[in-house]
């Protein structure tokens, strides 16, 4: 399977850090949480924690602490469709495809829900054929772009398609949630707002850059459940954020990508890019300690989370558009996307 097109979007107001304090001190929500509520968000987002500014599907920041079931729905109900579409359009100008040449078109999502799903937004959106194959994925958090790629591959294989539309879109902005407890504040404070799309194939386009999507490996773990996922309180979407997930992403990491390797013959040198999921920036530095990985290894993401945010399941996406855009070297890059379930999922790209 080849990479043919990638598109990322995002909302297009930028918000900082110093921006979303203000909102916050100015906010209702300000009095109902506690002091140490108060010290632990100031220290988030008045410190240096990796981020720098976020894209929020708001028109002020204000609008954010509007916390309420209907104007979630509302809010991702949305932006959900105009942001996956947006994404999905830019891959398939990419790619040089028209819409008519999609056979099958792939989204996953968690910060909301539709029914009939948002593939059906983005058919109608982007006028793909009525026969297009559509799948919706939900439930998997930030590792969702790599089951989602596997998916993909397995209709390419299967001679199901030939092109098909990958995306994944989340608007946290639509999952918000405040209370007294850590996580949930820190989770407040780190995502952001994003799509990312890529046309897979299976022939490479020759008018682009070769990337080639090879070994792949999962692995989920249901004892570790409960250290990160949502749940469900008075119709809202609680981010449940534990201690433990920078060591947890570290150590699923590592099985993840030794399980590849071995697979492919191949030794953690024979890596010449890293395209991860950040998680923030506990997690990049877990990563980078778990790895053994010199200090600009992981450059593209921390460029990204810097910038963007936790986009969760969007992020990659933005990374590897990153590393593509820098020219980094060719060889085997290893992606890797990580999150609820306790899941991560990993897959080598050979890139001439």
């Amino acid at each position: 399977m080849f990479l043919n097109g990638l598109g990322t979007a995002n909302p297009p107001r930028r918000y900082t850090k110093a921006e979303c304090w203000d909102a916050f001190i100015a906010s209702d929500w300000f009095q109902r949480l506690d002091r140490r509520a108060h010290a632990l968000a100031e220290a988030v987002l008045l410190t240096d924690n990796g981020i720098e500014a976020r894209r929020l599907a708001l028109t002020s920041l204000a609008e954010g602490f509007q916390i309420d079931p209907d104007t979630l729905h509302l809010r991702f109900s949305t932006h959900a469709p105009a942001l996956a579409a947006e994404a999905a359009a830019k891959a398939l100008d990419d790619a040089r495809l028209t819409p008519p040449e999609i056979d099958a078109v792939v989204i996953s999502t968690c910060t909301g829900y539709l029914c009939p799903g948002l593939s059906s937004y983005v058919i109608e959106q982007l006028g793909l054929r009525c026969g297009v194959q559509p799948f919706d994925l939900v439930g998997q958090g930030c590792a969702a772009a790599l089951p989602n790629w596997r998916l993909a591959k397995a209709l390419l294989a299967a001679r199901e398609a030939q092109h098909v539309l990958s995306v994944c879109v989340e608007i946290s902005s639509a999952a918000m949630y405040l209370d007294n407890d850590p996580g949930v504040l820190i989770s407040a404070c780190l995502f952001g707002d994003g799509a990312g799309a890529a046309v897979l194939s299976g022939a490479p386009n020759s008018r682009r850059r070769s990337v080639e999507f090879t070994t792949a490996r999962s692995l989920t773990n249901p004892e570790q459940r409960d250290a990160l996922r949502f749940e469900t309180r008075q119709g809202l979407l609680r981010n449940v954020l534990t201690r433990p997930v920078p060591r947890l992403a570290a150590d699923h990491a590592r099985q993840v990508l030794e399980g590849a390797l071995a697979e492919a013959g191949l030794a953690q040198s024979d890596i010449a890019a890293w395209i991860l999921h950040a998680g923030g920036r506990d997690v990049l530095n877990a990563l980078e300690g778990e790895l053994a990985l010199e200090a600009d290894a992981l450059r593209y993401s921390a460029a990204m989370l810097l910038e963007y945010g936790n986009m969760s399941s969007a992020f990659v996406y933005f990374v590897l558009q990153a590393a593509l855009a820098d020219r980094a070297p060719p060889g085997w890059w290893w992606m890797s996307s990580f999150g609820a379930g306790f899941s991560c999922h990993g897959a080598l790209l050979r890139v001439a």
